[in-house]
């Protein structure tokens, strides 16, 4: 037994719970080096174990082997160690590490599962599919807003330029996102700003006037309302623009400004061409970053969040680069947020592992990059296998609750990176495979406006070119696989909040599959990422639940008895 590679720590995600009185557990080994892991649990204040629970298999990466288990006691308190077996010795580990026999005071403990240990996303976010709306792009909906000098809709943009798009085209275009089926609307930031992209804040409490105003967007909320869809806002708190009143402020009094200290300036006066103040990324003079250590800041910006959630009942934020603030601020954010309304969504953008903000205190989600990197290399450049793929996914999910990975933002793309359809070389084969699976595994499934109609681009600014509406040029075919989809996602419960398990993963065949389970619902998901068919064999997928004796492919009604079953080239099959 490779003892170094166990490991159990008594909190995170490797120990939370479920419900009031059930705790699920996450023990790591070494890939494949166990025959048995089981658990042995009894109230903490009891002397031996009393009850046991074996272990199943949660996930797999390139090195580790991830067994859960759900242990129950009506005190809601626990001790435990577990028993682990590799076919030559049985060994128990504990806190004090492992032993051949139990010993007094060597346990586990999770002390107590106390009401307020008991968070998760809210349900509504839980398995959402979220579509991402690039205000400016979108579509124009009152041309007597528009910008100055606005250039054609199918322009290729620069990154400076302006289409005038607006919140009014969005409000026209509505029964588009109804069709498709969307749960949630995101829309990157839509506030007073000099920019097209409005990420350089010049006035945090006014709708940018190329957008509309306070009424256009109530109307939009309205109609989100209408149709059972949800809204989210973009919140730039880690830098403000150069336009916003206390920079300004700086810039005219210099050291004697109230508002120096919310700026990290190096020397007076201020300069700006190079600007000699922090700013966001390297020297972006227009973004210069706030100290949000600060109290009075910190104020300021906590008053900002909470006034657009009570004022026009916004369902949530997403908070870019989220990773550059101190975690203190936002504790004290989500405070501020879940006391105006507890049901609100906090998303974050990190663009690697989160597992730091994803405690309860902090975010609720983030936006899923590391799943958009696994994608990019399995499904658009091939630079990875079918293990490889699902032990990139393994160090996702074992780092987070359940819960949390079925609210995390799963994205091919954003306005920030490459069209997906243009990282596959246009190949429609690879990109409906991988929206297959995005729509089908864990999470909250994002999709960034235009994908589901084909549209390509290059990175920031080729991906933020306007939303093509011609049907003769959208891909009707890809959107009609979109909606099937999401309609699938819709009718089954499994395919939404189901827990999810990799059950298949052959680098020689480059089959991936998983299965998503819930009740008594188990729904397989089989990808062939290969030119040729590719066979696979259902009695040998650990079916979760029970083995059933024939299948049906929820995408073309066909049923199957259990035995080897081929999957098309570049093919799906969805087997409930």
């Amino acid at each position: 037994m490779l003892r170094e590679a166990v490991h159990h720590t008594a909190h995170g995600s490797f120990a939370y719970p479920v419900s009031p009185d059930t705790l699920r557990l996450t023990l790591r080994a070494a890939r494949g080096d166990l025959q048995r892991a089981a658990v042995l649990y009894w109230d903490r204040y009891g002397s031996s174990p009393t009850l046991t629970a074996e272990m199943s298999i949660a996930a797999e990466d390139d090195l580790f082997t991830y067994y859960q288990a759900d242990v129950q006691l009506a005190t809601r308190r626990f001790g435990y160690v577990f028993l682990l077996d590799d076919g030559k010795q049985t060994l128990f580990y504990t806190e004090k590490g492992f032993c051949e026999d139990l010993q007094p005071n060597i346990q586990f403990h999770y002390p107590y599962i106390a009401p307020g240990d008991l968070w998760e996303p809210p349900e509504w976010a839980q398995g959402a599919v979220v579509y991402q709306i690039f205000p400016e792009r979108f579509a124009n909906g009152d041309p007597t807003n528009d910008p100055p000098d606005v250039e054609g809709w199918e322009e290729a943009p620069t990154p400076a330029s302006f289409k005038g798009g607006d919140l009014q085209g969005i409000i026209d275009r509505f029964q588009h996102l109804v069709d498709l089926g969307v749960d949630v609307l995101y829309l990157t930031p839509i506030f007073k700003s000099p920019s097209n992209h409005k990420y350089d804040t010049a006035d945090y409490y006014t709708i940018d006037p190329h957008f509309g105003d306070e009424e256009t967007l109530r109307k939009l909320i309205a109609l989100c309302r209408k149709h059972g869809i949800r809204i989210v806002l973009d919140a730039v708190f880690n830098h403000c623009g150069s336009e916003f009143f206390a920079f300004q402020d700086v810039l005219k009094h210099g050291a004697r400004s109230s508002y120096a200290h919310w700026f990290n300036i190096e020397g007076f006066p201020v300069q700006t061409d190079p600007p000699n103040y922090e700013t966001f990324a390297h020297q972006i003079a227009t973004m210069p970053k706030l100290m949000t250590q600060h109290e009075d800041v910190k104020r300021y910006l906590l008053e900002v969040a909470v006034y657009w959630i009570r004022e026009f009942s916004i369902d949530g934020w997403r908070l870019d680069v989220a990773n550059e603030l101190d975690h203190e601020f936002w504790r004290e954010f989500r405070r501020a947020v879940k006391r105006e309304n507890p049901d609100a969504l906090i998303v974050g953008e990190v663009w690697h592992e989160a597992s730091d903000w994803l405690r309860g205190d902090q975010f609720d989600s983030v936006m899923n990059y590391p799943f958009q990197h696994a994608c990019f290399d399995f499904f658009a450049k091939g630079t990875i296998r079918a293990r490889s793929f699902a032990s990139r996914l393994a160090k996702v999910q074992v780092n987070h609750c359940q819960a949390v990975n079925l609210a995390m933002f799963n994205l091919l793309g954003s306005h920030d990176t490459e069209r997906f359809l243009t990282s596959c070389g246009g190949d429609l084969r690879k990109y409906a495979l991988a929206v297959a699976f995005q729509l089908t595994y864990e999470g909250a499934p994002m999709i960034y406006y235009g994908d589901e109609v084909g549209m390509t681009g290059l990175t920031d600014p080729d991906c933020r070119r306007g939303m093509v509406w011609s049907r003769k040029e959208q891909n009707g075919e890809l959107l009609r696989w979109y909606k099937q989809l999401i309609a699938l996602r819709r009718e089954h419960r499994a395919l939404r909040t189901g827990r999810c398990r990799t059950v298949w993963a052959d680098s020689v065949s480059n089959v991936y599959g998983f299965v998503r389970f819930q009740g008594r619902e188990q729904i397989v998901v089989l990808l062939n990422n290969s030119p040729q068919p590719q066979t696979v064999n259902l009695r040998e997928i650990n079916w979760p639940v029970k083995m059933p004796r024939q299948v049906r492919d929820l995408l073309s009604d066909e049923r199957f008895k259990l035995g080897e079953l081929v999957v098309p080239a570049y093919g799906v099959r969805i087997l409930a």
